[in-house]
């Protein structure tokens, strides 16, 4: 079972969680102004590689707060979680500490 360390709440079980899509996408300044093509990119196209990603992952069955995660597709590891909010940690530093 994966573990996931919810910044409020400490290291608990993934069914505690939610997940909730791509981290740091912005949204549109004024979505009226988009055509069609625009608008189904920002809503539908997102990333997927194969390693570090960043993820948005609710404790819905703990505090209910809202979190980013940094993930490695590849393994499945969690390599950082921090606030909604906060700037993305340095994906290289997470890779150089040996947790890929």
């Amino acid at each position: 079972m994966l573990m996931i360390t919810c910044p409020c709440c400490g290291k608990r079980p993934e069914i505690e969680f939610r997940y909730g899509g791509q981290a740091h996408v912005a949204r549109p300044a004024d979505p009226a102004t988009l055509d069609d093509a625009q608008w189904a990119a920002f809503l539908f196209h997102r990333d997927n590689p194969k390693g570090a990603y960043a993820e948005r992952w609710l404790h819905a069955h703990g505090c209910g707060r809202w979190f980013n995660a940094i993930r490695d597709t590849h393994s499945d590891r969690i390599l950082a979680t921090y606030p909604a909010g906060a700037p993305m940690p340095d994906l290289a530093t997470l890779q150089g500490e040996g947790t890929r």
